[in-house]
């Protein structure tokens, strides 16, 4: 099946990043390349891209879509957290932008193979490093319930979890749980059918949140993004895409925090804690997809842009 992806907010990426064509820029999801031949066409000889990916497939089709733009470009399969350590390896001191794309691509969602989409019945994966050893199916067949109801509720914030996780425990016990069909009907048989009619396919967030807890989606992003902001330039630009609330809430405390990270009590006339600001909030507000843009790409829905200055 052929990598593709429709790079969401794209122009308001290129916008934002303020692209300089002798900068050192990183894709740290790079997937099918979308922003990252924009980002790369926009390079001079002095300029260069760094592309990363956890996804094996994404890189194989980022490399073969890149090919003409080998001379800028360094493509590298690994997880964004590990980008500090990266730029080390590659005597790189400071870059001027970062873009992460966090959504999953329309190649993983409709790939049969990948086991992320509820619409089909697919092997039970989701894992967005196919070498990662946690997959969908180790998940649903051997987390407790109390994790697994922790799981759906809070990476899902999924109103019925508790429901959810005990069928899943007590389904498994017959047989394990294999594909993602049959998961699909222990969810729609503890939804209660007026919430079906009302909301649309429960689905969505039992499998959100499978996926986010097999790639430990949440963790990485906590994780990674004050060090980001120190590997920037001067001047150097964070630019973040979300597909859901959590991810959202993540970026916008965590850019909040570098802009202003004093801890004082209110009542302090001047600040004594001694930490620094690292930058500026450039959105006050996120950037969202155009009306032009989710027309003729509905999976942008969802989207939401943020982006941090460094000082």
């Amino acid at each position: 099946m052929e990598f593709r992806h429709t790079p969401v907010l794209l122009n308001e990426v290129i916008e934002n990043l303020n692209i300089r064509p002798d900068g050192t820029y990183i894709d740290g999801t790079l997937g099918g390349a979308g922003h990252s031949h924009e980002i790369a066409t926009r390079l001079t000889a002095g300029g260069r891209l760094i592309g990363i990916d956890q996804d094996k497939d994404a890189v194989m089709a980022a490399t073969k879509r890149l090919s003409g733009l080998a001379d800028k470009v360094t493509i590298i399969r690994s997880n964004y957290e590990n980008i500090p350590e990266i730029a080390k390896e590659l005597g790189i001191e400071g870059v001027d932008g970062i873009l992460l794309d966090l959504g999953v691509s329309s190649y993983q969602l409709d790939n049969p193979e990948r086991g992320f989409s509820y619409n089909t019945d697919e092997p039970l994966d989701m894992r967005m490093d196919q070498d990662a050893a946690v997959s969908a199916r180790t998940i649903v067949n051997t987390y407790s319930e109390e994790e697994l109801t922790r799981i759906l509720r809070d990476y899902g914030e999924e109103k019925f979890a508790a429901r959810i996780a005990g069928a899943i425990v007590k389904k498994r016990q017959e047989k394990p749980l294999e594909t993602t069909g049959e998961l699909v009907k222990i969810i729609r048989a503890c939804v209660p059918m007026k919430m079906q009619e009302k909301f649309g396919n429960p689905c969505k967030r039992t499998f959100q949140a499978i996926r986010i807890a097999c790639n430990r989606e949440l963790e990485v992003l906590e994780d990674s993004i004050d060090g980001l902001i120190d590997l920037l330039n001067p001047g150097g630009r964070l630019c973040i895409i979300t597909f859901h609330s959590l991810e959202d809430r993540i970026c916008k405390n965590a850019f909040r925090r570098n802009e202003n990270p004093c801890i004082c009590p209110p009542q302090f006339p001047v600040c004594v804690c001694g930490r620094k600001s690292k930058g500026r909030v450039i959105t006050k507000k996120a950037i969202l997809p155009s009306e032009e843009e989710l027309a003729f790409n509905k999976r942008s829905a969802s989207a939401k842009l943020r982006v941090f200055e460094k000082a």
